[in-house]
C-alpha cells in the first residue's frame, strides 16, 4: 500500500478485470518462484512511522504536509493520519557493525525530523499509540492525509463492512467502546517494521520461526498501552489495527471470515502458500491493474512485476508478510516483521532489531526446529497473551511448560539471539551492546508500556486528572527520548509530591 494510485473509486468490470490478473499472476509467480535466481546477500532494512505532537498540549498536530515540504528529502514520506510521518532507512547488513550503524542513523533521522517539528511547534512522537488522541480527532476526514490511496483504502473497507467501524478493546473498567464512521483509529497505530531479505528455500523456515517468537517479541518490545484515554493492552496496536482495518461485518466474522489484520492459521511450507491464501481468502480491496497503473509487464531484468498480486498483498496485514520485489536486474524475497511498536529510543528499536535478527537466524539453524514442538496455535495464543500483558504475561513454551515470559527471556530467548547476532558476524561489542538492553529491560519488567503506566499512575496519585497526566507522561516520554537513555533506565516520577521545607 505503500505506492500511490490512479483512483479512488471502481467499477464492477474493474473488479472483474482484477480478480482475473491476480489469479494469472499467481500462476506466474508459482512458476518463477521454482525456476528464478533471486538476490541472496541477507540485507536488512526498517521502516519507522512517527506521530507529531503540539509541544503546548502534546495534541496530535495535523501538519505533516508542512513538515514533509520543509524536510524535502524522499526518506521521509506520509503515512494514512495528517499526524503520521514515515522514514524509510538505506538497507543495511547485521554483520560488523551495521546494527549500530542503524542505530546511528535511526537517530540523527529522528533528531532531523524532531527540529524541523519543532519550526512548527511540534514535536516527533516515536511511539506505538499517541497517548493523547481523544475519539474527537476522528469526527471528520481532516486527520487523513492526502491521496488516493488512503481514500481507497477507507472506501473500500468501509463499504465491504457496510457499517461503522467498532472498537471494543478490554482494559481499566469497562474498557474501550467506540464506533467511528472511518478507519481513522488505524493512523493511531505507529510501528517499527523490519525488512528481512531470505532466500527462497529459507522462507517458509524464516517465517515459521518469526510466528513462533512472535509473542516473546512483542512482550519484549509493547509500548502502546493507552487509547483514547483508557489503559488498555500493554500493545494496544494490537486490536485496534485488526479491528479498525475489519472489512467483516459482524456476521461474516461470526461464520469464521478471516479478517484483513491476522495472525495467520498454520504453519507454511513455501512462501507460495502466503499468496496462495491471500488470493483464495481475500476479495481486493484496492482493483488497480497494471495498466490502469501504467506500469511494465517486466523490469530491465525480465522478472515479472506482478503489480496485481503485490497491491493486493499490501492490503492483507499479516504480521510476518512475504514481499516479493522484482528490483532493476534481479528480484528478491524479504521478510516483513510488522508486530513491533516504534519507539522508545534508537538505541531501544535497534536491540528489538538485533533480537529479531538474531532469534530468526538461530532457530532457522536447529536441529529441531522450534515450530514442529509447538502448534500453531499455541503460538498464536502466545502473541496474543503477550500483546495484552506485555512482560508480566505467562505462556506455554516447549520443553518449559507455562513460564512467566520475562523469565523465558531472560533465561533463553535473548542469550540465544545474541549468538544468532553472533553467527551472523556482528562485532562482539555490537552483541553485548544491545544484549545488555534487552536483558536490562525483561530484568525489570519496564519496557515502553510499564514505564508509561507507571508513569500516569504517578501523576495521578499526586493529583492529574487522566488528560493531564497522559499529556505530561507524553512530556516525560520526549525528555526520555532525548536522553537517549533505553527506556528501562527512565526514571518514573515519584507517587506524592515532596514535603515542602
Amino acid at each position: 500500500m505503500g505506492r500511490e494510485i490512479a483512483t479512488s473509486e471502481y467499477t464492477r468490470s474493474q473488479r472483474t478485470r482484477y480478480r482475473r490478473e491476480l489469479r494469472r499472476n499467481l500462476d506466474i509467480f508459482e512458476t518463477f518462484l521454482d525456476t528464478a535466481e533471486f538476490v541472496d546477500e541477507g540485507t536488512v532494512g526498517v521502516e519507522l512511522e512517527m506521530n507529531l505532537a503540539c509541544t503546548d498540549d502534546m495534541s496530535p498536530a495535523l501538519m505533516v504536509d508542512d513538515v514533509l515540504a520543509d524536510l524535502d528529502d524522499e526518506q521521509y514520506v506520509h503515512e494514512i493520519g495528517r499526524f503520521n510521518l514515515e522514514v524509510n532507512l538505506p538497507v543495511t547488513h547485521p554483520t560488523g557493525s551495521g546494527l549500530r550503524e542503524l542505530e546511528d542513523q535511526l537517530a540523527a533521522l529522528l533528531e532531523r525530523a524532531d527540529d524541523t517539528a519543532q519550526e512548527h511547534g511540534a514535536r516527533v512522537i516515536p511511539i506505538g499509540h499517541l497517548p493523547t488522541i481523544g475519539e474527537e480527532l476522528f469526527s471528520d476526514s481532516q486527520w487523513r492525509s492526502p491521496g488516493a490511496r488512503y481514500e481507497a483504502l477507507e472506501n473500500s473497507v468501509m463499504q465491504a463492512r457496510g457499517e461503522e467501524v467498532h472498537l471494543r478493546i478490554d482494559g481499566e473498567g469497562k474498557g474501550l467502546d467506540a464506533t467511528f464512521d472511518s478507519i481513522g483509529p488505524e493512523s493511531a497505530c505507529t510501528s517499527l517494521q523490519l525488512h528481512l531479505q531470505v532466500p527462497p528455500e529459507q522462507f517458509a523456515a524464516g517465517w515459521n520461526a518469526a510466528q513462533a517468537m512472535a509473542g516473546p517479541q512483542i512482550a519484549l518490545a509493547a509500548n502502546s498501552p493507552y487509547l483514547m484515554g483508557k489503559r488498555l493492552w500493554h500493545e494496544t496496536r494490537v486490536p485496534t489495527f485488526q479491528q479498525a482495518l475489519d472489512s467483516r461485518p459482524p456476521e461474516y466474522a461470526t461464520q469464521g471470515v478471516r479478517p484483513r489484520v491476522w495472525f495467520g492459521e498454520r504453519w507454511i511450507t513455501s512462501m507460495f502458500d502466503l499468496f496462495e491464501e491471500n488470493v483464495r481468502l481475500f476479495p481486493a480491496l484496492i482493483p488497480e491493474s497494471r495498466t490502469m497503473a501504467e506500469e511494465p509487464l517486466l523490469t530491465e531484468g525480465a522478472s515479472p512485476r506482478l503489480h496485481e498480486l503485490m497491491l493486493h498483498n499490501g492490503t492483507v496485514w499479516r504480521w510476518n508478510r512475504p514481499i516479493y520485489d522484482p528490483g532493476t536486474d534481479m528480484p528478491h524475497l524479504r521478510l516483513e516483521n510488522r508486530l513491533l511498536p516504534a519507539g522508545p529510543t534508537p538505541i531501544d528499536m535497534t536491540a528489538n532489531a538485533a533480537f529479531f535478527y538474531g532469534l530468526v537466524h538461530s532457530l532457522v539453524y536447529e536441529r529441531r526446529p522450534l515450530w514442529s514442538r509447538m502448534s500453531f496455535e499455541q503460538a498464536d495464543e502466545s502473541f496474543q497473551q503477550c500483546a495484552r500483558w506485555g512482560l508480566e504475561a505467562r505462556v506455554r513454551w516447549p520443553r518449559v511448560g507455562r513460564v512467566r515470559v520475562a523469565d523465558l527471556l531472560m533465561e533463553q530467548l535473548i542469550p540465544q539471539a545474541m549468538e544468532g547476532l553472533q553467527d551472523l558476524g556482528a562485532d562482539t561489542e555490537v552483541v553485548e551492546r544491545y544484549g545488555e538492553v534487552l536483558q536490562g529491560r525483561a530484568r525489570t519488567g519496564r519496557n515502553g508500556a510499564r514505564w508509561q503506566i507507571d508513569t500516569v499512575t504517578s501523576l495521578e496519585l499526586r493529583g492529574a486528572d487522566r488528560t493531564e497526566a497522559l499529556a505530561e507522561m507524553t512530556r516525560l516520554y520526549r525528555a526520555g527520548v532525548d536522553s537517549g537513555a533505553p527506556v528501562h533506565e527512565w526514571p518514573v516520577p515519584a507517587r506524592q509530591r515532596a514535603a515542602r521545607a
